[in-house]
């Protein structure tokens, strides 16, 4: 490990102005490369903006640091880190069970329910569980998954055949993304 990456970082995390400890800096203003200086060359330029030359990548050689403004910098960053993870945020699996003897009524409703949750942006996992016997009609079973995927082609798009797992069939309808 070198000095850089052993030092303490102070005001909430970022080094900056003279706890800066290199001689030489990488310096970034307005998001543009500025160039290489001395440190105490960045510094007075930092001063004479009325800003701080904050260090911003210490493992780099020299390390990067921006003139800008702490707290604001401080600021965008906890802005940046809440926007990305808002976006990785996923939304929940929905799932639709459906027996081998399933009546049109009760297909329809089901129907009704998956289009709601494709709409919201869910993903539909439908299965039709097997019980004892019914193991022997596992084509009805992928009939019911098939009629189901065929009926929902404007709301989403089947991720999966349907497909065997112990005693349930199933497969996965993910939302149409909107345009």
């Amino acid at each position: 490990m070198n000095s850089n990456q052993r030092k303490v970082k102070l005001d909430g995390g970022y080094v900056t102005n003279e706890r800066i400890k290199s001689t030489e800096v990488r310096v970034v203003q307005s998001g543009e490369l500025d160039g290489v200086y001395n440190t105490e060359k960045a510094l007075s330029k930092a001063r004479q903006s009325g800003l701080d030359l904050v260090e911003i990548n210490t493992n780099a050689n020299p390390p990067v640091c921006r003139i800008t403004e702490l707290s604001k910098f401080k600021y965008e960053k906890r802005k940046r880190e809440k926007e990305n993870k808002d976006k990785t945020k996923s939304k929940p699996l929905k799932e639709i069970k459906f027996g081998p003897n399933t009546g049109e009524h009760d297909f329809d409703f089901k129907l009704n329910h998956a289009r709601s949750f494709l709409g919201k942006g869910h993903k539909v996992k439908a299965y039709v569980q097997f019980k004892g016997r019914e193991m022997s009609f596992r084509e009805k079973g992928e009939l019911i998954l098939l009629k189901f995927a065929e009926k929902l082609t404007d709301e989403g798009k089947v991720e999966a055949l349907p497909q065997m797992n112990g005693r349930k069939m199933f497969m996965t309808i993910s939302p149409k993304i909107k345009k």
